[in-house]
């Protein structure tokens, strides 16, 4: 496959960021106020009306409003925490940062996301917790998950994928006991790095706010903008600083307005590759849930190693020869040095997510392609 008919190199992923932002980030540099205030707090607001949730609370990064809600849900030593086998790192590493222990859960391959029929068997009298990552912008199914585990036990979902995306009538986000969110450049909507995380908990929501300043009793806008210059806050909790900018939320703001186009951009092209490619019986692509939404933050493919013209590394280096970008879904946790060495672990311990390392390829999927980049990416796999 030559390159020199399509010259511009086609990426895994872009940020759909407008030129409004430009005018949003000066609006917040000419206040003054940079760090978190008005716009965090605006940004929470239609967040968390969007996913339909009573609080949203904006952090640094996914991965830190994960260690937040399990932290704020006192997640600690001696306690297990279940987790997908196949998922990006952080999701296990923040159940560590708590001193707790990840038990890995196999995932189907069919989703990619953690199979409720592997949940039940690595439940113990410790486990405290269980993290459902909608992986690629699919949501796991959540109700058959909850059906497993022992009452009381907390579902934190990682939805760093899936803003927008929805199961039956509910939001991600709404799912579980709390959720997650990632405005990494790769999702849907960015910030550059920064998290989101969602509950209907009051509680919960409370401690997490406290926890992501310090464990402060009063926010920075509130303490600067009050009218007791020397009041100081409160500090009864160990807390972090997470805080999210003025300056970040005025990035996310303009895209989550139009976030119904994104997505709806998303959804057709992703139903066009399904169609165009799929006479292609070695790949198998995602497919739409039966109910509810998929976000397709990333339309991951699998190739089956029994039907393929090549194995899936040598397809995925020809196609970037070609000036088409590709990926590998993410990471089975297993096969890490780290949690293979520091918990014992084989490589078929988990054949689902060894399967889906193996052989997952995310092809471009994002909001600046063009139809012809579409039908090159497309051809692309054709002429393999």
């Amino acid at each position: 496959m030559k390159r020199g008919i399509h010259m511009r190199k086609i990426q895994i992923s872009e940020p759909a960021v407008g030129p409004e932002a430009l005018e949003d980030l000066r609006a917040v540099l000419n206040s003054g106020w940079l760090t978190q205030g008005p716009r965090v707090d605006e940004f929470e607001t239609l967040f968390a009306a969007q996913c339909g949730v009573a609080h949203a609370i904006a952090t640094t990064s996914c991965t830190t409003a994960m260690h937040l809600a399990l932290a704020a849900a006192g997640i600690g030593p001696g306690d297990e925490v279940l987790v997908p086998a196949f998922t990006w790192v952080a999701t296990a590493n923040v159940v560590l940062y708590c001193g707790a222990t990840p038990v890995l859960v196999d995932v189907d391959p069919l989703t990619f996301n953690l199979d409720p029929g592997q949940v039940a068997q690595r439940v113990t009298e410790r486990t405290r917790a269980a993290i459902a990552v909608h992986l690629f912008g699919r949501c796991a199914e959540i109700a058959a998950v909850r059906a497993v585990l022992p009452p009381g036990t907390l579902i934190l979902e990682d939805a760093a994928c899936a803003v927008g995306a929805r199961q039956g009538g509910q939001g991600a986000g709404t799912l579980g006991d709390v959720g997650a969110f990632s405005f990494h450049p790769r999702k849907i909507v960015t910030t550059g790095e920064g998290g989101m995380v969602t509950t209907n908990d009051a509680t919960l929501a409370e401690r997490m706010r406290a926890l992501r300043n310090h464990g402060a009793s009063i926010s920075e806008e509130q303490r600067h903008r009050g009218p007791l210059p020397y009041l100081l806050p409160e500090f009864n909790l160990l807390g972090y600083n997470y805080r999210m900018t003025d300056l970040q939320a005025a990035v996310g703001l303009s895209q989550l307005r139009r976030l119904d186009d994104l997505l709806a951009f998303r959804s057709r092209w992703a139903a066009w590759y399904r169609d165009r490619l799929a006479h292609l019986e070695w790949l198998r692509t995602p497919s739409e849930p039966a109910t509810g939404r998929h976000s397709w933050q990333s339309f991951v493919t699998f190739v089956d190693p029994m039907r393929a013209p090549l194995d899936r590394n040598t397809i995925m280096a020809r196609l970037e020869a070609g000036g088409v970008s590709t990926r590998p879904g993410t990471h089975a946790l297993h096969l890490l040095g780290l949690y293979r060495e520091r918990f014992g672990l084989a490589p078929d311990d988990y054949p689902g997510a060894r399967a889906c390392a193996e052989q997952s390829m995310a092809i471009p999927l994002h909001n600046r392609m063009t139809a012809d980049d579409f039908e090159t990416v497309a051809a692309a796999l054709d002429a393999l």
